[in-house]
């Protein structure tokens, strides 16, 4: 494992919602202290808390956003960069997980106790979203190295 995805996992451990984890591994990069990704991701885990885009994968688009994003109204230059990425981080997380829609990834409805209550009682959130949050750790590592070269 690299050192962001050491960081990210082991944030995920000490209980941080799997957004804040991702994003909070970038703060530096970002240009945003860790306070700050803690309190803008915090709201994303779980898919929203709903079940949908895994919470690893928002963090992640957050990261790509805050580094390349669209920064100026109008530019549709920037517009068709960050558009690229979301689009190019999405299928890359679901190539390599099979989705990246938390509540198929995970097998249940977290957004229900019940969904909730399985996932925790077969240990997916201690066990699997950690990989998860290393898969899109890696996932941006990449094509961070990649924007920087082009």
């Amino acid at each position: 494992m690299t050192e962001k995805q050491i960081k990210a996992t082991e944030c995920f451990n000490q209980k941080m919602h799997c957004s804040q984890s991702v994003l909070f591994a970038f703060a530096k990069e970002c240009g945003i202290t860790e306070e700050t990704a803690f309190r803008l991701g915090s709201c994303f885990g779980s898919g929203m808390r709903k079940g949908n885009v895994c919470g690893a994968c928002t963090g992640a688009l957050m990261v790509l956003g805050l580094m390349f994003g669209e920064s100026h109204m109008g530019d549709g230059d920037e517009r068709r960069r960050s558009n690229r990425l979301n689009d190019e981080f999405l299928d890359r997380f679901a190539m390599a997980n099979g989705t990246f829609i938390c509540n198929d990834l995970l097998g249940c409805d977290v957004s229900t106790p019940e969904g909730a209550q399985y996932a925790r009682s077969n240990g997916l959130f201690k066990d699997f979203c950690p990989k998860m949050v290393a898969s899109a750790v890696e996932i941006l590592e990449d094509m961070i190295a990649e924007q920087q070269t082009e």
